[in-house]
């Protein structure tokens, strides 16, 4: 499947921005938000894209963007912010509010902004979410990045469910470390934004690392066992 016109959330870096160029040397038309205007600005000008600077936390901002993609039929929805590492407890009030304000409230109002307008346009499209391996697994000391990626996959799953025997399809990316401005270490950008559209075009919902499927796979029968956790280890 390709795309027409594609919006990418979180453009201006990392993940979004492989996912924007990799999406231009396919042929689409782009429109790229991120709350960091200048860095956007210059990505949109690299790729010949439009830029539409958008604070995914605010549903009027992320409607404004919908309004200048009318026509998207992929709409990734990849904004995140890590924020402090810790226990829960010692992660300040402040800190779960605004990351969880970025990582589930921005999907939930790109839900909200773009699905009535793809349902309403009877054209097959797809929704890559992004989300982490800590939606999947359980990790110790992660602070509120953690707890809310398991909120975006659950989102995710609802969203997928709700579309079922639609036109629409949705794909959730779960990757482990990203060479990104949240990590020094981790996976090309470029190689996740691959596997992520690949997986997209073939209507797959959950996309992880190879690696890490046995630790989800442990976690889930520790789950249903009644077992305490452990934090999740590859292999």
């Amino acid at each position: 499947m390709s795309y027409d016109c594609a919006v990418v959330t979180g453009a201006a870096s990392g993940i979004g921005r492989a996912l924007a160029v990799r999406l231009t040397e396919a042929g689409t038309r782009l429109v790229l938000a991120d709350l960091r205007a200048e860095p956007l600005a210059a990505v949109a000008v690299e790729l010949n894209a439009t830029a539409v600077p958008t604070d995914v936390s605010d549903l009027a901002a992320v409607q404004a963007l919908a309004d200048a993609a009318a026509d998207a039929d992929l709409v990734c929805l990849n904004a995140g912010i890590v924020g402090s590492l810790g226990d829960p407890w010692d992660i300040s009030v402040a800190e779960w509010d605004a990351v969880f304000a970025v990582n589930v409230g921005g999907v939930l109002n790109g839900l909200r902004a773009f699905v009535p307008m793809l349902l309403a346009s009877g054209r097959p499209a797809n929704i890559l979410i992004t989300a982490s391996l800590a939606g999947l697994a359980g990790f110790g000391g992660i602070g509120a990045y953690g707890p809310s990626k398991h909120a975006v996959v659950a989102i995710a799953e609802q969203a997928a469910l709700a579309l079922a025997g639609s036109a629409i399809s949705v794909t959730v990316l779960c990757p482990s470390l990203v060479k990104t401005g949240m990590s020094e270490i981790g996976d090309d950008p470029l190689d996740v934004a691959d596997a992520a559209l690949a997986a997209t075009r073939r209507g797959e919902f959950v996309i992880a690392p190879p690696e890490w499927h046995a630790a989800i796979v442990r976690r889930a029968e520790r789950l249903v066992a009644g077992r305490q956790p452990t934090s999740a280890e590859p292999g």
